[in-house]
């Protein structure tokens, strides 16, 4: 889709209600509700983090949005596909302040490129005790990004087309914390897996676009 008719269909996202968590669910993996039974407890002192689903022109004009591709490491997100993201710092002022500062961190691009429209809908996250309060945002000019070399690994340029056409929505096999593999729901997108809490943020965004951008 040509981001000049995105942007100007884009603003009618806040006048609907969020789809929340029954949405969200169509993408949750199925040991979801035993990891938020066994975290019951943790779950009561959640550290609190942000992310930005983010939405740009292409050079050639087309909607991408970004995700990133996180750095191996010793913990239960290592190389996984989010959203740039993160943990609140002392100065910010506002769990959207904490989404534009860790996107600029982490990609390299200024909360001055980038329009906030609207918080979506929380969601907990059992295997590192986080609320994650994601945002959803558009930049108006194509971007260039700038990686943190010590927690991204790459940048994923996603095709709007691709985002929203239902082919790409996939059945995956993951191995879990304990070395258990399970069929999780997933989105295939720049051949990459994208699960668990950052696909059931991006159901929930995609269910809100079908409602705009099929009229």
């Amino acid at each position: 889709m040509r981001f000049k008719a995105f942007e100007k269909t884009i603003s009618e996202i806040n006048t609907l209600r969020l789809p929340g968590i029954n949405t969200q669910l169509k993408m949750a993996p199925p040991f979801r509700e035993q990891l938020l039974e066994r975290f019951k407890e943790e779950r009561k002192s959640a550290k609190p983090a942000a992310v930005l689903a983010l939405f740009y022109p292409s050079i050639e004009g087309e909607t991408l949005m970004v995700l990133i591709l996180r750095k191996s490491y010793k913990g239960v997100h290592s190389a996984q596909v989010g959203f740039p993201g993160g943990k609140p710092e002392p100065e910010d002022v506002s769990k959207e302040a904490t989404a534009l500062r860790e996107t600029w961190e982490e990609i390299g691009i200024s909360s001055d490129k980038i329009t906030v429209l609207r918080e979506l809908t929380s969601i907990y996250i059992p295997p590192s005790n986080f609320l994650v309060s994601p945002f959803l945002g558009i930049a108006r000019t194509p971007l260039t990004f700038i990686l943190q070399p010590s927690e991204v690994d790459a940048v994923l340029e996603v095709s709007l087309s691709d985002f929203m056409n239902d082919k790409f929505e996939v059945e995956s096999e993951i191995s879990a914390a304990d070395g258990t593999a399970y069929e999780v729901p997933a989105f295939k997108l720049n051949n990459r897996i994208v699960w668990g809490a950052t696909a059931m943020m991006m159901i929930e965004i995609k269910s809100m676009l079908n409602q705009i951008l099929k009229k």
